[in-house]
């Protein structure tokens, strides 16, 4: 399954017969850490000629031409206006109506799926995503901030959202943080680990009753609350990848939408992950 959500796989960009990138699917894990961009190991040599191997390059319109770094930053910005626009009346009219916001919850899910399986993305498809989004998460989180032990999490969890967003931002920059073909594996299957265990303790957690296997709750829950964190701020380090490598390898302008999808999806993931922390820390 081709997605942008860091939860289950990644895509690369890839050229296509006409000589320019596309949108692609990742090398299987185990496989040769192939480059998705250029079909060599992006990891043991520097950017490749995206039109190399005798391929004319192709004549690009304002429609075709390869994405830039205002392009994924534009996107990103609109996608992530309107997940804060769907908070903001979530907050105000659907925090006492939760099954509402749990609906909003299931419809971006479904949405997101959907892109998810899209070999293009689709910018409406995107923002509406990004609109339910918002919906669930402002109600989730006006729920929570209205219980007076818990009061201020959500803002708390939208300042330490930003400052793992900078803290990754500079750490990749600065190569701390190095994206390679086995880092890429590593974190698939840890990201894959993580969301099987979370689906096993509600399936517990609806037919047992309690907390399930313990991960909401206590130190069990404070340490997996953790690992999240850690993982969706490692997903980043990954989007970053595939923005500089999309950018690098001339990707069409369009797959900007998808590079802004898929680090929306991961900073909602990072968002949603610390908010469960902090409301189990101050519990």
């Amino acid at each position: 399954m081709r997605s942008s959500n860091p939860v289950f796989s990644r895509r690369g960009f890839s050229r296509d017969n006409n000589g320019y990138a596309g949108f692609n699917a990742p090398p299987q894990a185990g496989g040769p850490a192939a480059n998705p961009y250029a079909g060599t190991n992006p990891y043991a040599q520097g950017p490749a000629d995206a039109y190399a191997q005798g391929t004319q390059a192709p004549q690009y319109t304002p429609q075709t031409r390869p994405m830039t770094m205002d392009d994924v930053v534009l996107r990103t910005g609109m996608t992530l206006g309107t997940v804060i626009a769907g908070a903001a009346v979530g907050w105000i009219f659907l925090t006492k109506s939760l099954g509402f916001a749990v609906a909003a919850g299931l419809i971006a899910m479904v949405l997101a799926f959907v892109q998810s399986f899209k070999r293009k993305p689709s910018p409406a498809l995107i923002l509406t995503y990004a609109a339910f989004e918002g919906l669930f998460l402002g109600a989730l989180s006006g729920a929570i901030n209205d219980i007076p032990k818990l009061s201020g999490a959500p803002m708390q969890a939208v300042m330490g959202t930003m400052a793992v967003f900078v803290a990754m931002l500079v750490a990749y920059k600065t190569r701390i943080v190095r994206v390679t073909a086995r880092f890429t594996r590593f974190l698939m299957i840890a990201m894959l680990g993580f969301v099987l265990l979370s689906f096993v303790n509600v399936l517990f957690m609806a037919f047992g009753g309690g907390d399930g296997l313990g991960f909401r709750s206590g130190g069990l829950g404070i340490l997996f609350g953790v690992v999240g964190v850690v993982l969706g701020a490692l997903c980043l380090a990954l989007d970053f990848k595939q923005v500089e490598d999309g950018i690098a390898y001339g990707a069409p302008r369009e797959e900007s939408w998808l590079a802004a999808f898929g680090l929306t999806v991961t900073l909602v993931w990072i968002y949603t992950e610390l908010l469960r922390l902090i409301s189990i820390l101050r519990d």
